[in-house]
């Protein structure tokens, strides 16, 4: 299954401006889902992930820095910015990140991303696909985040895209995890965007089966099996090693 990674951006922007229009300065200043970051500090990140895409030069030189400490520094080089500014510059940089990203569908070549692997230029899109998602249900809304009211849906057009990505980011993000499995273990997702993604090689010695909205969460930590009514069973030991799995 390949998910419309720039369908699924298109949403979420259309969500996050009309939700960030009806927010006031002391929502954006509450603490969201990501350590240390307000809400207006997530918006600032996402903003700063596109801007990257059209526009590197003007964002500060993380050169060398490992992926989550780069997201840092172009966060804090926005945090004298008022939740207005950081708004508006998401809504302008969007649309043409969007294009760029698109023009990458047809291209047939690999795209480093640092520490988060290299991937064919047509799956770059789910990474920032799955960033949106992530950001605005598990860090902007509850449980986690501070705001109100329903987040922007959990469907098919968002959700196959971020799995996409979480599919082909896991083996390269969690080698050593990897490396240790003795044998392979299913993740068997149910509902909305349903598939069957293995880890570790081998014959199946055990499942874990999740919906997706759950998987989003527990594959990036924010949230653990029991909390979210994850089921596994089979090897315990091999159990254990992949609910330590982490995807960026």
């Amino acid at each position: 299954m390949t998910g419309d990674a720039i369908g699924a951006l298109r949403a979420d922007r259309e969500a996050i401006l009309e939700i960030g229009a009806g927010l006031t300065d002391a929502d954006w200043a509450a603490p969201s889902g990501c350590p240390g970051w307000s809400a207006a500090d997530v918006l600032a990140h996402m903003g700063a992930l596109l801007r990257l895409v059209i526009d590197p030069a003007s964002m500060p030189d993380a050169a060398g820095l490992a992926t989550e400490r780069a997201q840092e520094v172009y966060v804090e080089s926005r945090r004298s910015w008022s939740p207005a500014r950081v708004l508006a510059d998401y809504e302008w940089v969007s649309l043409p990140a969007f294009e760029a990203l698109e023009g990458l569908a047809g291209l047939d070549l690999e795209v480093p991303l640092g520490d988060l692997g290299t991937y064919p230029a047509a799956l770059v899109p789910t990474a920032f696909a799955f960033d949106h998602y992530t950001h605005i249900r598990a860090d902007l809304f509850p449980p986690r985040g501070p705001l109100a009211g329903p987040p922007p849906p959990s469907d098919e057009l968002r959700l196959v895209p971020a799995l996409d990505w979480i599919e082909a980011a896991l083996p390269q993000q969690n080698p050593g995890i990897l490396a240790a499995l003795t044998g392979a273990v299913e993740i068997t997702v149910t509902g909305t965007a349903a598939r069957t993604i293995q880890v570790g090689s081998g014959e199946p010695v055990a499942e874990v089966s999740s919906g997706a909205p759950e998987l989003v969460r527990w594959i990036t930590q924010r949230g653990d099996w029991e909390q979210l009514g994850v089921k596994a069973r089979g090897d315990e030991r091999q159990l254990g090693a992949v609910a330590q799995l982490k995807v960026f």
